[in-house]
């Protein structure tokens, strides 16, 4: 959590730092993760994923150098909810996927497309599956083997929730094979601590997934074909806090949604 004497900068890797947002919760872990990227020596900065609308917490991105561009990995409002106002402070455009995300003249991001910003290029690559407009951002040079800011694609604890109906399975495992050929990058998350080895992580989610789609398979044979998301939850699900109840409820439709067919449909992956 932020500390009682206000947001402090952070070191995350060679060309980044981070300040955590007072916003903690079950879905959001220790808060988020506000990145700041920038070449040594460069007096500009990108700012990745502004956070909640927090007075404090923008103002110290907004004093940690000359904002020259603000990015959003995707639309959820613990990432969103201050990038018009951080666009007040700092005049610099918010770029997007979702065009509704753009502010100030940003423009909406393209699918391998390279920003060059801050003395960096930052290679935007399309991770859908937590949401429809899910976007990572690749830093090749950021240490030996570079580093990817993963949003909520790939958190530092824990497993990702899928938005579900707007993000769906077939796409999220289309994107961990994107991102497990960058190899033992450095991984950025947007919510818990930094991680070593993308592929690594890539792997662990992928089992995961696997495990519960397993398990899902299980309830089906017991309950009928026809079980309610509901009652496969209670099934699956029994033991988790009533706080992440709705998600476990959405991972359950997507993984559903996925073995019937429609979330497999656009991966070019057959139903499991």
């Amino acid at each position: 959590m932020t500390p009682p004497s206000g947001p402090v900068l952070q070191r995350s890797s060679a060309l980044t730092q981070f300040v955590l947002a007072p916003n903690p919760g079950p879905m959001s872990l220790d808060g988020t993760n506000s990145y700041l990227l920038r070449a040594p020596a460069q007096p500009a900065v990108v700012v990745v994923d502004p956070g909640p609308h927090d007075e404090s917490h923008l103002n110290a991105l907004a004093r940690a150098g000359a904002v020259e561009l603000i990015l959003v990995t995707h639309r959820h409002a613990d990432h969103t909810a201050g990038s018009v106002r951080l666009h007040e402070l700092t005049g610099a455009p918010v770029r997007a996927a979702d065009p509704a995300h753009c502010y100030g003249g940003g423009t909406p991001l393209l699918p391998g497309e390279t920003i060059h910003a801050a003395g960096l290029d930052i290679a935007v690559l399309a991770t859908p599956g937590h949401t429809s407009d899910s976007v990572s951002f690749h830093l090749p040079v950021d240490g030996p083997h570079g580093s990817v800011l993963t949003g909520d694609t790939v958190l530092g604890r824990g497993t990702t929730m899928l938005d579900y109906p707007d993000g769906n399975l077939g796409d999220y495992l289309s994107s961990l094979d994107r991102l497990e050929v960058l190899g033992p990058a450095t991984v950025l998350p947007a919510h818990g601590p930094v991680l070593p080895s993308l592929e690594g992580i890539v792997r662990d989610y992928r089992r995961h997934r696997e495990e519960r789609l397993a398990q899902i398979r299980e309830a089906l044979e017991r309950l009928g074909r026809d079980a309610s998301v509901a009652e496969i939850a209670d099934d699956v699900y029994s033991g988790v806090d009533r706080s992440v109840r709705r998600a476990a409820e959405m991972s359950v439709a997507a993984q559903l949604s996925y073995l019937r067919g429609a979330g497999a449909a656009g991966s070019g992956r057959p139903p499991a």
